[in-house]
């Protein structure tokens, strides 16, 4: 149900020539990935008979070893039925011999897949002893002419797909297909391939490691899918090359596993990769389906039916982010965060330049305004344009606390914008006289009123001044529809619009570091420690805020993690749930969890009306809720369906 799947990378101390030893040494991998509850286990190029054999590949008796070594393994497996095996070894086609990679379960060898490429430079000598892929004349072949024990066909060839558990598909090829223009597992994802695996033996020199990486973080992101890259160790033949037992597991662009120690050999790398992710991929870039149909006839690949069993992988050997907008390395994170903040004021600038307009802002003191303010700011100086043609305006009212209007002051001073202050009190009283409500009834009334005279001020002045009103809303505010309908919620430009609240802390953070801005970085710093409120209630005895959109919506953290996976893959309401009490274990218990998450759909599907005709925003994230863009729903949709699932957890 959560789609995941268990892959380990084994690599065991192949000695070159023991086909006996190695065939134990193989045994005992996928009974030991067994334990673990792997669900594929893929082994090295040649890793039976090991790759540096050289002509002894000419040799009777060592590829009699090895068709006796492939019949052991696969015998062996009979009795570990939850796990498919994917190893190497040369076999011999109607009298010509291949490099092949033989996918193992249930008893039996599923089927052959040879390697397509040979390499035949530098170092490597492959067409010496080994034909293409292309060359075979045999779609499949009897397991007595393989030399298996067993009365049943074994298909071969590179156009082979193997199902494998939960309607999972994978691919497979052999290292130097990776390397090539058009890799074979390129047309294997177009035909549905979600995991492909690569035996390689790719000896190590300088710089090698690092290609690897990029390749197989490239086909991986290239074809949406899992990559398993599995490469032979350190005690293969060093007479001319040093082998590193490199080992990588990707999933669409990311590299999630990958052994750490640079020359390496005789262990297991385990990694649960999320084919739930793969497949929202999918559904949603239609591109790949119009590559299938381009380059594609619908029968170039054939199925194998593997293993019908459910897959064991669970996400415990996944890593997971409680904070899934922000990235978890600090250098990564300041990067990126500054990546963001420009092409925040990139949207900006471009909209002040066209129009030949100001920028107008209701500055509060909260993290919101905070960032909008400083995106204008940086705007005007990439225009050449003084600070002040920014209008900052404040407009305290009953809920306005010291420490938010003294923070807004400070800050509007220190980045020198034209700052005006703007009482709304007076304003909302005689409009609660006018509308007939009692200023003591502290209901949403008495909020949104306070809120839309903000956004009449804003509007007003702009025209006063010959500006636009910059817009602060964010988007985890979008998502749950926690802004007033032409309050908060409208402006002419929303530079937050895809900033959620747990990544804006960040951005803020990451430009009070830049030089321009470190002159205000105490007071950003004190913004960043504020508690997230609207301040539309009175403050406490103290003066402090006493109204915490926190205790009021639930913690944003819990509300972007449930927002991520609903719109970037399209996660149901349990796996959501599963996902969150893992991330947030020890933080929030289960109960949380569900009542948040209950909370999350009964907003995000009442709240559509607000997200249908929300301003223009540049979309600057992965997620976005523009009507124009992202996201698309009907305002009076039911939301039935998520809500009862959620109930059920």
């Amino acid at each position: 149900m959560l789609d995941f799947i268990r892959i380990a990378c084994a690599v065991p101390p192949v000695q070159v020539g023991d086909v006996k030893k190695n065939t134990a040494d193989i045994c005992d991998r996928i009974r030991e990935a067994d334990e673990k509850k792997c669900d594929l286990v893929l082994f090295p190029e040649l890793a039976l008979t090991g790759y540096t054999c050289a002509d002894l590949f000419f040799q009777e008796t060592l590829l009699r070893a090895a068709a006796e070594g492939l019949q052991e393994i696969a015998a062996f497996s009979a009795a570990y039925p939850r796990i498919t095996a994917v190893v190497g070894l040369p076999a011999v086609i109607a009298g010509q011999m291949y490099n092949c990679g033989a996918v193992v379960s249930q008893g039996k060898v599923q089927g052959l897949v040879p390697k397509t490429f040979l390499p035949n430079y530098n170092e490597f000598n492959e067409s010496r002893w080994f034909s293409s892929a292309a060359d075979l004349q045999k779609s499949d072949v009897s397991a007595a002419e393989l030399g298996l024990a067993g009365d049943y066909t074994v298909p071969v060839g590179a156009d082979l797909l193997f199902r494998i558990g939960d309607g999972a598909l994978m691919g497979v090829e052999i290292c130097e297909d990776l390397w090539t223009m058009l890799p074979p597992s390129t047309l294997m994802s177009l035909a549905g391939a979600e995991v492909v695996l690569n035996l390689s033996a790719s000896n190590e020199i300088l710089g090698k490691r690092t290609r690897r990486q990029e390749l197989v973080k490239h086909q991986s992101l290239l074809c949406s899918c899992v990559y398993a890259f599995c490469s032979a160790g350190y005690t293969e033949s060093t007479q001319d090359l040093v082998f590193s037992g490199h080992s990588l597991i990707a999933e669409t662009g990311t590299i999630l596993a990958e052994n750490k120690d640079a020359i390496d050999t005789d262990y297991l790398l385990i990694q649960d990769c999320d084919l739930g992710r793969i497949r929202a991929r999918r559904r949603e870039n239609k591109s790949v389906r119009n590559a299938m149909s381009y380059y594609m006839h619908p029968e170039a690949m054939r199925t194998v039916e593997c293993c019908g069993r459910p897959l064991r992988g669970d996400g415990s050997c996944y890593a997971l982010e409680k904070l899934p907008f922000v990235p978890s390395a600090e250098q990564d994170r300041m990067e990126q965060c500054r990546a963001i903040f420009q092409s925040q004021v990139a949207g900006l600038k471009q909209r002040l330049k066209a129009i030949g307009a100001n920028a107008v802002i209701g500055v509060s003191g909260g993290l919101d305004s905070t960032l909008a303010l400083l995106v204008a700011v940086e705007a005007m100086h990439q225009l050449g344009r003084p600070a002040d043609q920014v209008f900052g305006v404040t407009m305290p009212c009953f809920g306005t606390s010291d420490r938010t209007y003294q923070n807004a002051w400070e800050l509007m001073r220190l980045l020198g914008i034209h700052a005006k202050e703007i009482s709304i009190g007076d304003a909302v009283t005689g409009h609660f006289r006018d509308i007939g409500h009692d200023i003591h009834v502290r209901n949403v009334t008495y909020e949104n009123a306070q809120a839309r005279e903000r956004t009449q001020v804003l509007m007003d002045y702009a025209s006063v001044v010959g500006g636009i009103v910059v817009g602060t809303g964010d988007l985890s505010e979008l998502a749950l529809g926690w802004c007033t309908y032409n309050g908060d919620h409208m402006s002419m430009y929303g530079v937050n619009a895809s900033v959620p609240k747990t990544l804006m802390r960040w951005i803020i953070q990451a430009v009070a570091e830049m030089p321009r801005y470190k002159p205000a970085k105490a007071v950003l710093m004190d913004i960043l420690d504020t508690p997230i409120s609207p301040e539309l209630l009175p403050a406490d005895g103290q003066g402090k805020i006493a109204q915490q959109t926190e205790d009021l919506v639930g913690p944003y953290a819990l509300h972007d993690f449930f927002l991520y996976y609903m719109l970037r893959f399209g996660f149901r309401p349990e796996k959501i749930y599963r996902l969150a009490c893992r991330a947030f274990a020890g933080e929030y218990d289960g109960e949380t969890v569900k009542k948040w998450l209950k909370v999350f759909y009964k907003r995000f599907f009442t709240q559509q009306f607000k997200r249908s005709c929300m301003p223009d925003g540049a979309k600057v994230g992965p997620v976005s809720l523009s009507p124009r863009g992202d996201w698309r729903m009907p305002s009076d949709i039911s939301g039935r369906l998520w809500l009862e699932e959620a109930e059920r957890l």
